[in-house]
């Protein structure tokens, strides 16, 4: 069962600041994520991200393009099944994990 995809509309600016390629793999990643988005210690694709270098987040997962530094972080929505992205980008010095703390602070 595919997950359903909820890009904040931060996210959603986010895509627009990559280049054709980039959206391309990153796409293809969120794409095979969202067969089975669970962590990995529970037998899914997701990375966990935690509370490291006080950037807190803590129940947020991670997509990791190691060849081209893009990043994405997500959260599960279990009573939907829905992933929410938060932030694609980058990876600057932890830029983008300090970017997604600030949208998850300002979220409900």
């Amino acid at each position: 069962m595919k997950w359903a995809i909820d890009y904040i509309p931060e996210a959603r600016k986010d895509i627009k600041n990559l280049d054709n390629s980039q959206w391309l793999a990153m796409r293809r990643a969120i794409e095979k994520v969202r067969q089975n988005p669970l962590p990995d210690y529970e037998g899914g694709y997701g990375k966990p991200l935690g509370n490291k270098g006080n950037i807190n987040l803590s129940g947020c997962l991670k997509i990791k393009l190691k060849s081209s530094g893009l990043r994405a972080v997500y959260r599960l929505i279990r009573t939907e099944s829905t992933m929410q992205m938060i932030v694609i980008g980058l990876r600057h010095d932890e830029e983008v994990y300090q970017v997604a703390e600030k949208r998850l602070q300002k979220m409900p």
